[in-house]
């Protein structure tokens, strides 16, 4: 086996889920800026995530709607300016190709003689 693959600073952590204010003490090698107290009166590095297993729909057997950054109204208003848009081109194109037939003029046909 190669030598020192593995991190050698694992340290003790609490991961909180911002959806359900649930907190896990476990080891782990993540850097983290903010501490906490935890029930055991000691000062931990905390680290805070979106979803954990006590959140998550295929550990809770619920299927629910996360959207923690407004993903989902971000692709709907994607989603209606593009059909407005569409639907802005098409008036224009319509309009030009209106204006078009009512600006053409007949021109006169020749004549076959004899």
């Amino acid at each position: 086996m190669k030598k020192d693959t593995h991190p050698k600073n694992y340290r003790l952590v609490v991961f909180e889920d911002l959806n359900d204010n649930n907190r896990i003490l476990t080891r782990s090698t993540v850097a983290s800026e903010e501490t906490t107290k935890w029930e055991d009166g000691k000062e931990y590095p905390l680290i805070k995530v979106h979803i954990s297993s006590s959140s998550h729909p295929f550990y809770t057997g619920q299927e629910k709607l996360v959207d923690i950054e407004g993903r989902v109204d971000k692709f709907k208003a994607r989603r209606e300016a593009a059909q407005k848009a569409k639907e802005a081109k098409a008036k224009k194109a319509k309009d030009t190709k209106s204006k078009k037939t009512e600006t053409i003029e007949e021109k006169p046909t020749a004549q076959k003689i004899g």
